[in-house]
């Protein structure tokens, strides 16, 4: 199966915003199987900043092949809110929510630094393989070239160098190899 990459970003700011009542910061949301884009097309709609990460696949059936464009993160989607209770119940009442990501149904923010991390992988020309969550080992940044900047943790893969871009919230992590850029420790 041929995976390219491509990223649903309904709305463009990546920085913590101020408004009126408060900080606005990127949280997870589990949705229903299969529902991950008309859920970001029902947030849009409502005003709210959405970061649906997909990747193309070509699905091979007896008689053809389609290009499909399927969620990274299958049953998540990211959006940006201030963390009130009139935000909070405004993206929850979307059909095809379940709940926010975290305990006791809060939701836990996600760090802008995580979700510039896996946009800049996913709309990066660079080869990247989904990989299991890690909370151990020592995080890394690249020093040079296209990923300049990229935070993540360092692994060894068959031999090779393989950065690990994790978002903690929904535990769910990508890896890109790193074999020939210069990394740091952070």
């Amino acid at each position: 199966m041929a995976v390219t990459a491509v990223a649903l970003e309904l709305s463009l700011p990546t920085a913590a915003v101020e408004t009126e009542t408060g900080t606005e910061h990127w949280y997870g949301l589990h949705t229903r199987s299969r529902h991950e884009k008309i859920v970001a097309q029902r947030l849009q709609e409502r005003g709210v900043t959405t970061f649906l990460p997909l990747v193309n696949e070509v699905h091979r059936w007896s008689d053809r092949k389609k290009s499909v464009q399927t969620p990274l993160f299958s049953c998540y989607v990211f959006a940006k809110f201030v963390p009130n209770r009139a935000e909070r119940l405004q993206v929850l009442r979307v059909e095809g929510v379940f709940g926010l990501v975290g305990a006791k149904g809060e939701g836990i923010a996600i760090p802008d630094e995580q979700i510039d991390a896996v946009r800049g992988v996913v709309d990066g020309k660079l080869p990247w393989s989904t990989h299991p969550f890690l909370q151990i080992g020592q995080r890394v940044r690249i020093r040079s070239g296209a990923l300049d900047g990229l935070e993540g943790v360092l692994v060894q893969r068959n031999g090779d160098r393989t950065l690990v871009i994790s978002v903690d919230a929904i535990q769910r992590s990508l890896a890109v190899r790193v074999e020939g850029y210069e990394v740091e420790p952070v």
